[in-house]
């Protein structure tokens, strides 16, 4: 899914112990596309941004020494959703790239279909077709 060029407003943020190892696996098994990866001289992900549709996750390298590292502390796996048009494909292309699927390919009783699947690293990401919408101020 390509974005329509909007800067997303909410951004989750991921760190992992192999930076480059998880970008690969959120491409191959989930669809998302790199938008930026910045690196150290030695190969650390400084920063990476990815995107699905009109969202973008930001991800980076664990540094135990770094000023964010300090302040997360050992925040353990996280927790995403991402809207997808259609869960049946995107459950195939995740189990054909070999993700761990948690939580089988379901249809919910508030009409969303959807899935669960868990990242190398521990972290679930769920991709469904309920797409909560933002009222309109007024």
């Amino acid at each position: 899914m390509a974005g329509n060029g909007a800067a997303p407003t909410i951004c989750p943020t991921l760190r992992y112990k192999d930076a480059r190892a998880a970008i690969a696996f959120l491409h191959d098994a989930f669809g998302f596309t790199e938008v930026a990866v910045h690196e150290s001289g030695d190969g650390t992900v400084q920063h990476a941004e990815l995107a699905y549709g009109n969202g973008l996750v930001m991800l980076g390298s664990a540094q135990s020494g770094s000023a964010f590292a300090r302040a997360a502390g050992d925040l353990g796996p996280v927790s995403v959703y991402v809207v997808v048009a259609d869960a049946d494909a995107h459950h195939a292309r995740a189990v054909a790239a070999g993700a761990e699927i948690v939580l089988p390919l379901t249809d919910q009783d508030y009409g969303s279909r959807d899935y669960t699947a868990r990242d190398p690293e521990g972290n679930l990401w769920s991709f469904g077709t309920y797409a909560p919408r933002i009222p309109a101020r007024g």
